[in-house]
């Protein structure tokens, strides 16, 4: 058996990385980084065959490998050729969410120090929140928005004091639902108004709604599940054990 690794061009993997992404039905939270060249790809090779690919930032947490994938005929070989794309990419983090277990089980293998750097959410219930006082509308030119450059906002007898959207960067058909609020407006529950309102739009996008948050952000936690949102996984990090034997 001979394993190689070696560093590629994006559209070596385009075809491979269509076959991870309807694997995993689910939100990808690192899908947009090797289309938009936020990582490196490197395929994996088993006895001259493409077996696989890996991805590993390259900018932001350079060094952090956040996919891989194998075809169904060399997953038995997973742990070796893991230990190969390790070493021969300079890893030196790994990301792994946990509702995609083929990469969290290497992670729980290969790294040390795992930590929870998002938590994941899922469209689940259907909120009735009213805001009496404000009204969701286009953020128009953005002037006096706590957040300038969304294209939504929650008008309060013309002050904007919430704003938000949704990112397109992510595997089809998921979106992710994104919100700020005016510090001087907080816990009136505009954001889960707002949250709830963009779910309509992004549905009627023809998007299927997500979310994440940082888990020590309990605020935007709560306005995400009063919208309806709950939490469907965790974003994990964790740093490559030296000796990966």
């Amino acid at each position: 058996m001979n394993i190689e690794v070696r560093q590629a061009e994006y559209p070596s993997v385009e075809a491979l990385r269509e076959l991870y992404r309807a694997e995993a039905q689910c939100q990808i939270i690192c899908d947009g980084d090797l289309p938009r060249g936020l990582a490196d790809p490197f395929l994996v090779l088993l006895d001259g065959r493409v077996a696989g690919y890996g991805a590993v930032r390259n900018r932001i947490d350079q060094g952090r490998l956040t996919e891989f994938y194998l075809l169904p005929y060399a997953r038995a070989e997973a742990p070796v050729m893991f230990r190969e794309l390790l070493r021969a990419s300079g890893t030196k983090e790994i990301a792994a969410q946990t509702n995609m277990p083929s990469l969290l089980m290497l992670l729980y293998d290969y790294a040390t120090d795992i930590t929870t750097e998002k938590i994941l959410f899922e469209d689940t219930l259907i909120s009735n929140l009213t805001c009496p006082d404000g009204l969701v509308r286009p953020a128009l030119d953005g002037k006096n928005s706590p957040d300038p450059g969304s294209p939504w906002a929650v008008d309060v007898e013309g002050a904007l004091v919430a704003a938000g959207g949704f990112l397109c960067h992510y595997n089809p058909p998921y979106a992710d639902i994104y919100m700020t609020v005016a510090e001087d407006a907080r816990r009136r529950g505009y954001g889960s108004y707002l949250v709830q309102e963009l779910k309509k739009i992004c549905y009627e996008a023809g998007k299927k709604p997500g979310a994440r948050c940082d888990p020590r952000n309990t605020a935007s936690r709560k306005s995400l599940e009063k919208a309806g949102f709950l939490a469907c996984g965790h974003l994990l990090v964790g740093q490559v054990v030296t000796n990966n034997g």
